[in-house]
């Protein structure tokens, strides 16, 4: 299929209204795209849309419950992303679900990008989440685990890294992109003193993505590596580094949220696919309030023109 696929996100959630409005607002060739959803979803958040193909995923009016965590929307969600998959689409496009509501479905996945990889992948492929905002851009090496159980080991760096070289180089068409790897602990274990993984694993992985012909630094504290990363971007230029290379979630998500909130973009990479979600979730407070700003999911659209 030649066409964007956009999936409508948990039915209690700002999902709907944010692609009603950003499909409005952009006012793009209703051709181009296609909608995982349900019309009576949209009709209750304000728009049936319906210049627009869209593939019905079933769901009772009466299950439309803003705010609240529900095993039916959550059913929902799951379905919509199941079908995305089957369509093979140009790209896709997924308004928040929320984790809990799924998993009362009865789906034991932490994440959107973890279904897209269940039914998506195939060859020993990986999804990773690489985070985007304009040029400044953050790929974890884990994703949605505790703090506790990150596990990284020298080849594990090595496959995501050299993934997202390919990424650099298909997706945003970047031939040697260069790469700035966080260290691990703080002041990047100071020689060992305090932690190891930089010693034992990323120095390592790095020397390796070094004779692949990568251009990645060896690892440097975190906490003032985005520094100049925050600057360029707040001054529009572009950054030394064309990618940051965050161990764990937060180490990664703090940086590039604070600094360009909204504009985030959330971006699975490594599978066939791209597919691109806005940076924050399915704002319950504000769900069925009509005041949910679209402009995350208007630069999750923008991406995979």
């Amino acid at each position: 299929m030649n066409k964007i696929a956009i999936t409508t996100g948990d039915p209690n959630g700002i999902g709907a209204e944010i692609t009603i409005k950003s499909l409005r607002k952009l006012n793009l060739p209703s051709d181009k795209f296609v909608l995982i959803s349900n019309r009576k979803i949209l009709e209750y958040y304000g728009d049936k849309l319906n210049e627009y193909e869209i593939v019905e995923i079933p769901y009772d009016y009466n299950d439309i419950k803003p705010g609240n965590v529900t095993k039916e929307a959550g059913e929902f969600a799951f379905q919509s992303l199941k079908k995305v998959c089957e369509l093979s689409p140009k790209a896709i496009v997924t308004a928040p679900v929320a984790k809990s509501s799924i998993h009362l479905a009865g789906h034991n996945f932490n994440g959107q990008t973890e279904i897209l990889e269940k039914y998506l992948s195939h060859d020993n492929q990986l999804a990773e989440m690489l985070f985007v905002a304009g040029s400044f851009r953050v790929l974890l090496l884990t994703r949605h685990c505790p703090l506790k159980e990150v596990d990284l080991t020298i080849d594990l760096v090595v496959k995501k890294i050299q993934n997202l070289a390919n990424t650099f180089k298909k997706h945003f068409k970047i031939e040697n992109p260069r790469f700035a790897l966080c260290g691990f602990n703080p002041h990047s274990g100071e020689d060992g003193i305090l932690g190891k993984e930089e010693i034992d694993i990323l120095i390592p992985a790095v020397e390796k993505l070094r004779n692949f012909g990568i251009n990645i630094s060896y690892p440097k504290p975190a906490d003032t590596l985005f520094v100049n990363a925050a600057k360029y971007y707040f001054e529009g230029k572009r950054d030394y580094y064309d990618c940051y290379i965050a161990n764990y979630h937060d180490q990664g998500l703090i940086p590039i949220k604070t600094v360009a909130g909204d504009k985030t973009v959330n971006t699975t990479i490594g599978l066939d696919i791209i597919r691109t979600s806005p940076g924050h979730g399915t704002a319950f407070d504000i769900a069925g309030k009509n005041i949910a700003r679209p402009d995350s999911m208007i630069e999750a659209i923008r991406q995979v023109l």
